[in-house]
């Protein structure tokens, strides 16, 4: 079955993007990368080499997959969209994943001033994919700012929490004109598959294969807990009940 993720019109077989950061060493990295089947990966432009003086994560993922960068940890417009020029004109992809900050400790987007950064760089050219919360409103703000997609929290970053509000993660799917990428917050497997049930387009994860026990064996379960996850979600679940219904039929028993 062909069912392509497809963002500013370009299509991606997996569902699946890895963050980049965390990792025991660099080969952990990769291997997890590849066993996760991601076509997408995202890393901090702070944490890339962009003087050409040492091998970059640049140069280790060619050929590998698609490069995000993103603005983490900047916490103005101005900073950000500063930010992402330089990566642009570094590493020539006018795609950036939008993070503006407001509050380092629990690292929650400043909603006002990510509206207004995703305003400027889509004026720039920019396929902008903002971090956001998972609030409705803000998500169409967005969306009318030109985002290509949203990318809203399932929980704080790095908390392994899952989805805390699986009620308005739904909602927002099922109202949002541009792909849904969860992202922050999941924790394990079932935690990709529920996202991927609710109708999120596709799920991002970081910590949670990095800091896995085993990191290759974490990416692969991820892989196939986002495709069994999507597949759940075309398939359509059977409505919940309050009561028992046998599927087998009634006729037929003995004694009747």
């Amino acid at each position: 079955m062909s069912d392509p993720l497809i963002i500013a019109g370009r299509e991606f077989g997996s569902r699946l993007f890895l963050g980049t950061g965390g990792y025991p060493n660099r080969k952990i990295m990769l291997d997890a990368i590849a066993a996760s089947g991601a076509e997408m990966v995202t890393a901090s432009i702070r944490r890339i080499s962009l003087a050409g003086d040492d091998e970059s994560l640049i140069d280790l993922l060619a050929d590998r997959a698609k490069f995000l960068p993103n603005t983490a940890g900047c916490q103005t417009a101005k900073d950000a969209v500063l930010t992402a020029e330089l990566a642009r004109e570094a590493l020539d992809t006018n795609w950036i994943k939008l993070e503006v900050i407001g509050d380092r400790e629990l690292l929650y987007p400043d909603v006002e001033e990510l509206v207004r950064a995703t305003q400027m760089l889509v004026t720039k050219g920019f396929v902008v994919l903002p971090y956001c919360t998972e609030d409705p409103v803000t998500c169409r703000k967005l969306t009318d700012a030109g985002a290509a997609a949203v990318m809203p929290l399932g929980s704080p970053i790095g908390s392994g929490l899952g989805i805390s509000n699986p009620h308005l993660i739904e909602l927002l799917c099922m109202r949002s004109p541009v792909p849904v990428v969860l992202d922050a917050g999941i924790g394990t497997a079932t935690d990709a598959a529920l996202a991927m049930e609710l109708g999120c387009a596709a799920v991002l994860v970081n910590t949670a294969v990095s800091k896995a026990r085993d990191p290759l064996l974490m990416a692969k379960s991820m892989r196939s807990a986002v495709e069994a996850g999507r597949l759940s979600r075309l398939a359509g679940r059977i409505a919940k009940r309050s009561y028992a219904e046998p599927s087998s039929p009634r006729l037929g028993l003995v004694g009747t």
